[in-house]
């Protein structure tokens, strides 16, 4: 018997249409469908994610400059976005095996400085845009693994 004709006899494939699937709820993925969403409300967007929830397998913290995001949600601080704590000072350090040495300020380059950043957890921000998401209308299937292009 052929992989076919084994499928067969379970009869037909349930199958549920969309104009966008994304796979990957992480940060990238979410933008994408939230952006879509806002552009156009009437185009369906799904989101594949294998985790059990946005964010479930985000587990770095970082350092965030909330432009992308308020390009997104210009009005992200009163939608409750989880970016609490900003930046309040930059070192740069050079570390031997005796001590540590700071970096004079006007030696540290412009780009790695980060005034107007937060200090996140990006699981907590991921979780976050999933909610947006969905508020939008955005499908989140947890638990799915995405296993082929069809």
């Amino acid at each position: 018997m052929t992989p076919q004709e084994i499928l067969d006899q379970f009869g037909p494939r349930e199958a549920m249409e969309y104009d966008v699937v994304v796979v990957g709820a992480g940060p990238a993925g979410l933008a994408t469908a939230i952006r879509l969403k806002q552009l156009d409300a009437n185009l369906s967007v799904v989101v594949l994610e294998k985790g059990s929830e946005p964010g479930a397998h985000i587990l770095s913290g970082a350092v965030m400059d909330p432009r992308a995001l308020a390009e997104l949600f210009p009005d992200w601080k009163e939608r409750g976005a989880p970016l609490n704590q900003p930046v309040t000072g930059d070192e740069v350090l050079i570390l031997t095996e005796q001590r540590a040495s700071a970096t004079p300020q006007a030696l540290i380059p412009p780009c790695m400085h980060n005034d107007g950043c937060y200090v996140i957890s990006l699981g907590a921000v991921t979780k976050w845009l999933g909610e947006q998401a969905e508020a939008l209308g955005v499908e989140i299937f947890p638990g799915f693994a995405a296993a082929e292009l069809l």
